[in-house]
Parts: C-alpha cells; sequence; structure tokens
C-alpha cells in the first residue's frame, strides 16, 4: 500500500473521506452499563469528536457536543436537573435535542437563549449498548441481525479499551490463520468448563475442541466471498479422519465481526475510533440455547478490565504479563489464556497506526485484502454522493438477517455449503426468539 492509501483507510475525523463514511452509521458510544449510575451522564469521544452522553430525570437520552456553546466549558461535567444538563460555569441549559432552556443571568426579557442550539445527535439503545448516529441527514435503520432482535435476556454487551487504530483491530478479527498461532493452547481443557470463553468449547458435531483444531491443523483453505453485510469468510481444515472442520464467520461491513463463540452463542463486535491512535471494542455475545449469563461473563470480563473506562490491566506499560516459562510450558505467547490479551499484543505491536507499506501479504491475507478493496470502494461511493454497503432504508434493513457462523465438522465427502447451512439451521431451531422471528 502506498502511505495515501494508509492514511485513507486509517484516518477517521470529520473532515476526512473515512471518517465522512463511518459517520454513515450508527456507532457504539458507551454500554448500556456506564450510566446505570447516580449521575447517568459522562464524556465520550468517538471519530475524533469529544460528546457528553447523558439521561435526562425523564430517561430520555441525549449525546451533544462536549464544549459549551457560551464559551466551551466542559458540559460533561453539567448539572442534571431542569429538563436537561446544566452548564457549571453560568448555569446555562441544554435538553437532549440542544435547545437551549434557560441562559440564567442574561437580563430579564433577553432573548439570547432562542438564538443558542448545542448541536445533538440522534442516539438509541440496543443490544446493551448505546449508539449514536454522527452523521448529516437521517440515520439509517437497523439490520434485522440476531444481535439485534434476541431480546434482552439472551445478549451481554461489553467493551475494551485497545492503544491503536481502529482498522488494524478489526483485521485481527478478519484473519482466520492467525488463531492456530496466537491463540494456540499446548493442553486442552475440559469443554465443560468452556462458557463464555473463546475458541474452548467443541467445535459442532465432534468431541474436538476448537483449540485442538487449531493447534494440529495450522493451514487452512480460506474463501471469501461477498454478502448483503458485507464478506463470508470459510475457513476448511482436512482432518486426519477425512472429515473436515468448517468454520464461517463474516465482516458486518463497515466494522465489525461476526463470530462463533461456541455452538449455540455467537459475537458480534465493532471496532469504534477514539481517535486515529486509539479505539474500543464493543461485543454483543448472543445466546440461542438459553438466555446469556451475564454475572459470569461480566466477571470473567472484569478479570481483565478495569472501571470506569474499560482499559486492560495487561498491556505495553507490564509487557502484557509475558512469562518466558509459559511460552515454554502452556500457551504459544507466553502471555495467560485471554485470547482478549494475545490480539491486544498484535494489534498494538504493530504501531499505533500500522505502516502498511512495509507488510507482506500472503494468501492467508485474502480476507483482509478483500475487506481493504471493499473499504476504499464505499468511501469513493460516499465521495460520489452515493449510498455506501449496508446504509438502509427500514423495509431494506427488514430483510437483512443472520447472519450464519459456524465452527463445526462436516462427514468426509459431505457438502460444505450445505453442512454449514444445515448447522446454522439447527442453532436457529434451538432459540425460541429465531423461531419466533422465522415465524413472523
Amino acid at each position: 500500500m502506498t502511505p495515501e492509501q494508509n492514511a485513507l483507510i486509517t484516518r477517521s475525523g470529520p473532515d476526512t473521506p473515512l471518517g465522512k463514511l463511518l459517520r454513515r452509521y450508527w456507532q457504539p458510544v458507551a454500554l448500556i452499563e456506564e450510566l446505570q449510575s447516580p449521575r447517568p451522564a459522562k464524556a465520550v469521544r468517538a471519530l475524533g469528536q469529544d460528546l457528553v452522553l447523558f439521561r435526562d430525570e425523564a430517561g430520555r437520552l441525549g449525546l451533544l457536543d462536549r464544549d459549551c456553546p457560551h464559551r466551551n466549558a466542559d458540559l460533561a461535567f453539567g448539572r442534571l436537573e431542569g429538563g436537561g444538563l446544566r452548564c457549571l460555569f453560568h448555569g446555562w441549559l441544554f435538553d437532549v435535542n440542544g435547545n437551549c432552556l434557560e441562559t440564567p443571568g442574561e437580563p430579564t426579557g433577553s432573548k439570547l437563549c432562542t438564538r443558542i442550539h448545542q448541536r445533538a445527535y440522534p442516539v438509541v439503545e440496543k443490544s446493551g449498548m448505546i449508539f449514536g448516529y454522527l452523521g448529516e441527514g437521517e440515520a439509517p435503520a437497523f439490520p434485522d441481525l440476531d444481535c439485534f432482535i434476541a431480546p434482552d435476556s439472551h445478549v451481554f454487551a461489553f467493551k475494551g479499551f485497545l492503544d491503536c487504530n481502529w482498522l488494524q483491530a478489526l483485521e485481527v478479527g478478519i484473519d482466520p490463520a492467525h488463531a492456530s498461532f496466537l491463540h494456540r493452547f499446548f493442553e486442552d481443557e475440559d469443554a465443560a468448563t468452556s462458557y463464555g470463553r473463546q475458541f474452548r468449547a467443541q467445535s459442532a458435531d465432534s468431541d474436538m475442541t476448537m483449540t485442538q483444531v487449531l493447534r494440529e491443523y495450522e493451514n487452512p483453505d480460506i474463501s471469501v466471498e461477498k454478502t448483503d453485510i458485507g464478506l463470508r469468510l470459510t475457513s476448511l481444515r482436512t482432518l486426519n479422519t477425512g472429515d473436515t472442520h468448517v468454520r464461517v464467520t463474516n465482516l458486518m461491513f463497515p466494522q465489525a465481526f461476526v463470530i462463533p463463540l461456541s455452538e449455540t452463542m455467537t459475537i458480534t463486535q465493532w471496532h469504534v475510533p477514539i481517535d486515529d491512535v486509539s479505539c474500543y471494542w464493543y461485543a454483543a455475545f448472543t445466546g440461542f440455547a438459553e438466555a446469556v449469563d451475564k454475572e459470569e461473563m461480566r466477571r470473567q470480563r472484569l478479570q481483565l478490565y478495569t472501571l470506569p473506562d474499560y482499559k486492560p490491566r495487561l498491556g505495553r506499560h507490564n509487557d502484557y504479563g509475558y512469562d518466558v516459562v509459559e511460552q515454554c510450558r502452556r500457551t504459544y505467547t507466553g502471555m495467560g489464556e485471554d485470547i482478549n490479551v494475545h490480539d491486544q499484543w498484535a494489534v498494538e505491536s504493530q504501531g499505533r497506526i500500522q505502516d502498511r507499506t512495509r507488510e507482506h501479504l500472503g494468501t492467508t491475507d485474502k480476507a483482509i485484502v478483500a475487506y481493504r478493496m471493499l473499504l476504499m470502494s464505499q468511501i469513493r461511493k460516499v465521495e460520489q454522493g452515493e449510498a455506501p454497503l449496508l446504509a438502509l432504508d427500514a423495509a431494506a434493513a427488514a430483510g437483512v438477517t443472520g447472519p450464519a457462523t459456524v465452527d463445526g465438522v462436516a462427514k468426509a465427502g459431505e457438502d460444505i455449503q450445505a453442512y454449514w447451512h444445515r448447522t446454522d439451521a439447527r442453532r436457529r431451531a434451538s432459540a425460541p426468539w429465531a423461531a419466533m422471528k422465522a415465524t413472523a
């Protein structure tokens, strides 16, 4: 890649081509739990913009530019009262729509308040997250994807900070080959204790754990095809028995991937720029057969992340917990057993913005190549005034469902596409909420 191409697909500020593309989509800006406090207001930074998110006394959500339009003091410290957010500097009051309700201190009869408006952004609660729309014009509709239509009992949301550009954080999730190395464990655990942990469960239709498959069969045959949400990745590993391990994952445009956690749970994970050199990942864990054990899922993740900023306990500052003895005996990385740490090291070690002019891509990077080409093509569409992929109206969004994610073993000679379609259908049949949606 040229330096200009690398800048094009990494820089997301308001006036950049990529920034204009990403602002055509809803972006996760916080978890719902972040406003469950005595003072439901917090500073938010997304796509290089400083914002304040709050819930007023009536329970309405607001997302405003963070600098008060009076003299630019920080509204994130404002008082929640009087139907809105009141600036501490001079008491000016703004509602969730950015309307100025009061300008105390001005002379009686002053009309100044009627001429003041703080920019406000549409905001919605969905799947345990709060999404904001930072673009111009009407916001797109949410497609009927599993993570959006499953009931609250079957979705758990979490997030984590990464000290690097959003794109390299996303690209690790569409790299099927890396898991055989970066996430290699020399010993397998009991699959019964795998709940909530990536790659620890058994592959469907098999007694092999995902970690065993990845460790013993490190050369996947990867194919990539375009879909109505972005890209579908199919990775095949031929086993010694003649059976085929099949893993189907998805790139959801513009900046999320959808992957299997287990036979009955999927992960949809967004990568949202804070600015050009840091980002948050937001993940929705969607349960099919049973409700998600949110307390356990949260407990597991808080072993690695600290509140209130969801920053990792391991990172550059302490070498990601690297242990040379562990690297020799237990894990490929020597960085513990949480794969989030492995991925964090991989993407942060590339630099805060990866210099893609120095990389040498191989066959296993075909999904990354396809995604970068797709991303650049959609940037051009926006520059030409056209609607990009998945920026849908309500009617079109209702027709976008799924997607299928599979990690299982097809019998020798079985048609691979028929196998993953059948496995996906079986998962959906186990979910009462999915069956009701299909019937409707």
